[in-house]
């Protein structure tokens, strides 16, 4: 399992828009992609988990991948979210 933690720097942080980017992105890989913000998880496949999270501006997260493309998933991901996802 291959895992590191990213701040949101989105002003809005992750609503509908960037959640759906961040999907697209996800899905790319055979991976199982979680995200996980305190006690709460949430898979990063699915844009109503990432919504649930509740992630602001400055919010902490750990982006982990479990599968064969592990380590691709989560630089590609942990560069998505430090590029602004789109915004």
């Amino acid at each position: 399992m291959e895992m590191q933690k990213v701040t949101i720097t989105n002003k809005n942080g992750l609503h509908a828009r960037p959640a759906y980017t961040f999907v697209q992105e996800a899905s790319k890989f055979k991976s199982k992609i979680t995200l996980k913000r305190d006690a709460k998880t949430a898979s990063g496949k699915s844009i109503i988990n990432i919504i649930s999270l509740g992630c602001t501006q400055g919010t902490e997260i750990t982006i982990s991948a479990e599968g064969e493309d592990e380590k691709e998933a989560v630089a590609t991901l942990v560069s998505l979210v430090r590029s602004g996802i789109g915004e």
